[in-house]
C-alpha cells in the first residue's frame, strides 16, 4: 500500500461547485449542524449509494431502528468524503459503527489508489472515533455487462480485503456478486441505470449489512442493557 502522500485518492478536497449553486456546500453544512443535537449508534457515510437509501423503505425497517444518520452525497469520491470528515461532519457525535460506502466516482484513479484512498478514510474514522467500529462495503459491479469500470471496482474490493484487517477495527462487506447472473448481465430490477440500486436491490444488501450491524452493537451488552432501562 502506497503513502497516503503519494496517493491523489488519499487528498482530502471539496467538490468544486461548478454548477454554481452550492448544494454540495449546503449539504455539508447541514450535515454538520446535525452533528450538534444529534446522537447517533450508527453513522452511514458516502456517496449516492448511501444518500439514496433513505428513499426505501429498507432504511425505515432496518437502519433508523438503530439510531442512523445518513451523511451520503451523490457524486462523491474518496477525496471528498476525507475533507468533509475532516470539516466538522464528526463533531459532536459519537457513534458506535460507522458505515463506509465510497469509492465508484474516483474514475481517474487506479484500484490501487481508490482502496488506499477508502482506507485513508478508515484511518481518519478511528483517529476521531477510536471506539467506533467501522463497517466497509465493497463497491458493486456497474454497467449491464462486463467492462472496465466493473474490473476496477471489483479490484479495489481485493485489495480492501487484504487490507482493511491491519486497521484492526476494520470489517469488510462484499455483496457484489449477488448482483451479476451466471451470463455476467445485471438486471434493471436490481439496478435501474445499472449503477444505482433499486427497492429489491438495496434489500439484497440491506439484510446481511444489517445482521453484522446488530453482531456489532451486540458487542457491548451492558450499553445495550442500560439503553433499555
Amino acid at each position: 500500500m502506497n503513502g497516503d502522500e503519494l496517493n491523489p485518492a488519499a487528498v482530502a478536497k471539496p467538490v468544486e461547485d461548478v454548477q454554481g449553486d452550492g448544494r454540495w456546500m449546503s449539504q455539508h453544512i447541514r450535515f454538520v449542524q446535525e452533528c450538534k443535537d444529534a446522537e447517533p449508534d450508527v453513522l452511514f457515510v458516502g456517496d449516492s449509494m448511501v444518500q439514496l437509501m433513505q428513499q426505501y423503505e429498507i432504511w425505515r425497517e432496518f437502519f433508523s431502528p438503530l439510531h442512523a444518520l445518513n451523511f451520503g452525497i451523490g457524486g462523491d469520491t474518496t477525496c471528498n468524503v476525507l475533507w468533509r470528515l475532516q470539516n466538522g461532519e464528526l463533531e459532536n457525535i459519537r457513534p458506535k459503527v460507522v458505515v463506509l460506502w465510497v469509492g465508484t466516482n474516483n474514475y481517474e484513479h487506479t484500484a490501487e489508489q481508490v482502496a488506499g484512498g477508502i482506507v485513508a478514510i478508515g484511518q481518519e474514522l478511528i483517529s476521531r472515533l477510536p471506539k467506533a467500529k467501522i463497517v466497509v462495503l465493497g463497491l458493486l459491479p456497474r454497467g449491464e455487462r462486463p467492462n472496465a469500470l466493473r474490473e476496477k471496482n471489483t479490484a479495489v474490493n481485493g485489495f480492501l480485503r487484504s487490507w482493511l484487517p491491519r486497521l484492526g477495527q476494520a470489517q469488510f462487506l462484499d455483496v457484489s456478486r449477488e448482483y451479476v447472473h451466471s451470463d455476467g448481465t445485471i438486471n434493471p430490477r436490481d439496478m435501474f441505470d445499472f449503477l444505482h440500486l433499486t427497492a429489491s436491490g438495496y434489500r439484497t444488501m440491506a439484510k446481511p449489512l444489517s445482521d453484522l450491524l446488530l453482531q456489532i452493537l451486540e458487542e457491548t451488552p451492558e450499553e445495550r442493557r442500560a439503553s433499555l432501562v
